[in-house]
């Protein structure tokens, strides 16, 4: 059973903790090697495999001009994280009174003395602590002081591409969801409560849309991407655009999704949208007709798309 705290609650007993620690945005593949190693040490020692995080992104406490949109909200990367076999998640606070502890008190009173780890599993370029001071020299260091052992994981590529987080946001800011989805090892997903819309797919163009209140902080390239959608354990395929519906003149950026044979009030409840690709740019069009022409194109491109079966 998955165990879930923090500093303040952390439980007690935990047998031989083997962890690792780092943000984790987008639990990428990169990440997912991590935690495999983290499980497979934590087996051999009969251990508990950790995972220690942080909320928020460090970043946007210690330089919050130069942070970007999150790949994963918290609950998204919990969930992500617990679902590759890790049973113990521990999510750190993080302030700025934290941001200025030492590398080495962090290592003397969270990791050996609150936690009592017997192994640590770090990424390639992992730093920590009051001005990044912390690194996998000085984690070998205090391993020998305090009896722990330090393992870290080489760069991970997919190809010729070196996975991390900077790349996949780049990548979905762009719209390119199918690099994205290469290096993530899953579609991109974002979620969100369905909310009252304008009432114009139904009534004007033949296609009722469900309007998403966003919980992300990224979101794709403005355009229609072909989609699948999650709702209370059910999945359905879909089309969402993303943008500003200049045919209507909108202000507001808006994400539509119209779910190909589904004809259920979901309003108000959470779903959740994977993108499979990325179809057209958003477009202005001079009539409405023009508008419901090109989504009736659409539609035929998705429903093509998942006879295919790319999507699996």
């Amino acid at each position: 059973m998955a165990i879930v705290c923090n500093l303040n609650n952390l439980p007690d007993g935990v047998k031989n903790p083997v962890v690792t620690i780092g943000n984790f945005d987008g639990v990428h593949k990169g990440h997912q090697t991590i935690f495999k190693k983290v499980i497979k040490h934590a087996r051999d020692i009969r251990g508990t495999a950790g995972v220690i995080t942080f909320d928020p992104h460090p970043i946007k406490i210690t330089a919050p001009d130069s942070a970007r949109p999150l790949i994963t909200p918290l609950d998204q990367k919990r969930e992500l994280i617990l679902n590759q076999g890790i049973e113990l998640f521990i999510m750190i606070d993080f302030s700025y009174e934290f941001s200025t502890i030492s590398a080495t008190e962090f290592i003397k009173d969270v990791l050996v003395t609150r936690l009592g780890i017997k192994e640590i599993i770090v990424g390639y370029d992992y730093v920590f602590g009051r001005h990044r001071k912390g690194d996998i020299e000085l984690l070998k260091r205090m391993g020998k002081e305090f009896d722990f052992s330090v393992y870290q994981i080489k760069p991970v590529y997919v190809g010729k591409t070196l996975v991390s987080s900077t790349l996949i946001r780049n990548l979905v800011e762009n719209g390119d969801i199918t690099e994205a989805k290469r290096l993530l090892g899953r579609s991109y997903q974002i979620r969100g409560k369905v909310i009252k819309g304008m009432n114009r797919g139904g009534s004007i163009l033949g296609y009722p849309t469900a309007n998403l209140m966003l919980s992300d902080e990224l979101v794709p390239k403005k355009g229609v991407y072909i989609v699948t959608v999650d709702i209370d354990g059910k999945t359905f395929q879909g089309l969402t655009n993303i943008g500003y519906n200049p045919t209507f003149k909108n202000k507001e950026l808006s994400v539509e999704t119209y779910i190909i044979d589904f004809s259920e009030n979901i309003l108000d409840k959470d779903i959740r949208l994977n993108f499979l690709s990325r179809l057209r740019d958003e477009i202005t069009f001079t009539s409405v007709s023009d508008l419901s022409q090109q989504i009736d194109q659409d539609v035929e491109n998705a429903k093509r798309f998942f006879k295919n079966k790319k999507y699996l």
